[in-house]
């Protein structure tokens, strides 16, 4: 039996850094969100700046929010690949041992649910589970379900069946209607604030929460799913192993992304004033198609600036001076799962109302946001310092030693 103890292979240096970068954009946004954690209004704010406050909000909603997310999802289907294809190079299926390692991360996830609610872990391993047929299909199959996925075409699905079924509702005299029973009662983590409780409210609200924001109306889970499926796609095609080859066409990628999304935005501006919150508790409304054209039309925008910041990181990271800065992020994005965990316990802790969060909570956007670059930095120095020593970071180590289900080298 072949053993797999063997040395790292040989990275892809700009993936790496490009991993870390996409980190970067997901603590800033989960800071200006308090990592998904509800508190009861403090009776005083402390370190609010309005200018500064509404200037990190903007960049936030218009710049951050939902774009750098789609970079870490997009180079997981890469890596996906990049896995499946190596392990063919040695003549090993590594079919059985993926998915195995997917069932890991799901559940690991599911663990991590606990602490951090916004975590995309058990997601991105259902998700996995989910490509691995696709990893022998054909190249133009995978585009056309990308481009289904990313247009929303299960959301046309899903608007088309719920109007439908509002109708026999109404035929039949059954329509429904939301009951409004007064006040609600205050939930037990802000009554009674603890770990146990918060814990107990992660798992029986936030995750039925997710659940709704991945595969409802909204259908963010769809997206990333799509960008998977690109990432094998850009895989095949082997893009990353001849950048250097072809620094032309990045730029005419990034100029193509650029106007395409600038297209998009001017389309956008011709819609009316939507209320894309309806989707999230649609019962007994009907769900104007407008509406889905709308959010549509906004995942197709989010896309391609992801495409403008992928494109423009890896066309500055192919300049002399451009890789110096940025290779800083390599060994940031060689942690990325560690970090990205840690980047959530930590921000649990921070915005929990039963330790900081009746405080913290209370901050003003610039302020947390500078608390999340400061451990994003904290974060950068110790992966450097860590991998001098090491192969992997801490659960890289784990989660590679229980793949293949015996301690891979560490130090």
């Amino acid at each position: 039996m072949k053993t797999h103890t063997s040395l790292p292979i040989q990275r892809i240096s700009v993936l790496d850094a490009l991993r870390g970068f996409a980190l970067l954009g997901v603590i800033t946004m989960h800071m200006l969100q308090k990592f998904g954690i509800p508190n009861l209004p403090a009776e005083h704010a402390y370190f609010q700046f309005p200018v500064l406050d509404q200037a990190m909000q903007f960049i936030g909603r218009n710049l951050v929010m939902g774009r750098f997310i789609n970079i870490f999802a997009f180079l997981f289907g890469l890596s996906f690949f990049i896995q499946m294809d190596r392990s063919a190079q040695k003549g090993i299926n590594f079919s059985r041992r993926f998915a195995w390692r997917m069932i890991l991360l799901l559940v690991f996830g599911l663990l991590i649910h606990s602490f951090y609610s916004l975590e995309i872990l058990s997601v991105y391993a259902f998700f996995g589970l989910l490509i691995l047929p696709l990893h022998k299909a054909n190249q133009w199959v995978l585009l056309g379900l990308f481009a289904f996925l990313l247009v929303g075409g299960p959301r046309i699905l899903q608007i088309t069946h719920h109007n439908y079924q509002n109708e026999i509702a109404e035929k039949k005299g059954h329509a429904t209607s939301e009951i409004n029973s007064g006040t609600p009662e205050l939930p037990a983590h802000l009554s009674q604030p603890s770990l146990v409780n918060s814990i107990k409210y992660n798992y029986k609200e936030r995750l039925w929460g997710k659940l709704n924001y991945q595969f409802g109306f909204i259908g963010r889970g769809y997206v990333t799913l799509a960008l998977f499926i690109l990432g094998l796609w850009v895989g095949r095609i082997r893009f990353f192993e001849t950048l250097a080859q072809f620094r032309k066409r990045n730029c005419l990628l990034l100029a193509g992304f650029s106007l395409a999304f600038l297209l998009v935005s001017l389309l956008l501006t011709l819609f009316p004033e939507m209320n894309i919150l309806i989707f999230f508790r649609p019962q007994g409304k009907f769900l104007s198609p407008t509406l889905g054209l709308y959010q549509s039309m906004q995942d197709l925008n989010l896309f391609l600036f992801s495409g403008v910041l992928a494109m423009g990181f890896i066309s500055l990271y192919q300049t002399a001076v451009g890789e110096r800065i940025l290779s800083v992020l390599s060994p940031y994005g060689r942690m990325a799962l560690t970090n990205y965990v840690a980047q959530g316990i930590l921000g649990f802790f921070l915005f929990s109302p039963w330790c900081f969060g009746s405080s913290i909570s209370s901050y003003g956007a610039f302020t947390q946001v500078m608390m999340g670059l400061v451990i994003y930095i904290i974060q950068i120095l110790y992966s450097r310092q860590h991998l001098k020593s090491h192969r992997y970071g801490l659960l890289e180590w784990a989660w590679r030693s229980a793949t293949y289900m015996k301690w891979q080298p560490y130090r």
